[in-house]
């Protein structure tokens, strides 16, 4: 059994070191800011019977990446300035920061408002008056995290690299 933790643990944290990429297209250059068009497909939109199946779907994405304005080191990832509109670019991010976004956005949020729910609902009459004021909690919580955008926006840092 302890071979089978340590093996899964390497395998786990090897992983985690990767990083998440996707190709796109380049649709605005405003400064230091590319704009980036995705196109993400689900597993299924390759399959030849996807036009008789409901869950085949196709989304785009814009994403602004802002461009580091520190000169190139050997270290570094090449800047952008050679890029145009048009350009097809490779959208990359750690992983881990997929996973602390996944944390930040979907985890706590779901603790906060089950958490709430359950401390009210213990605490009041009304389960109904309980749901909307966890809901209004959650709410708030929201709101906070769109206070530290800025600051959040600069942790979760893509970068773009030319094709």
């Amino acid at each position: 059994m302890c071979n089978f933790c340590c093996n899964f643990a390497r395998y786990f944290c090897a992983h985690m070191a990767n990083v998440i990429k996707h190709t796109g297209t380049v649709i605005a250059i405003e400064g230091e800011t590319v704009r980036v068009k995705i196109e993400q497909s689900s597993a299924c939109s390759a399959c030849q019977a996807k036009a008789m199946c409901s869950s085949a779907d196709k989304k785009e994405k814009i994403i602004d990446i802002t461009q580091n304005r520190e000169p190139r080191t050997e270290n570094r990832e090449p800047r952008t300035e050679n890029l145009k509109i048009g350009d097809t670019v490779e959208v990359i991010i750690k992983q881990r920061m997929g996973w602390k976004a996944v944390v930040i956005a979907y985890i706590v949020p779901l603790n906060v408002l089950v958490g709430t729910l359950a401390v009210l609902d213990m605490r009041m009459e009304s389960e109904a008056l309980a749901g909307v004021i966890a809901l209004g909690v959650t709410g708030v919580y929201f709101i906070v995290l769109r206070m530290f955008r800025e600051k959040l926006q600069r942790e979760f840092s893509f970068k773009v690299k030319g094709i």
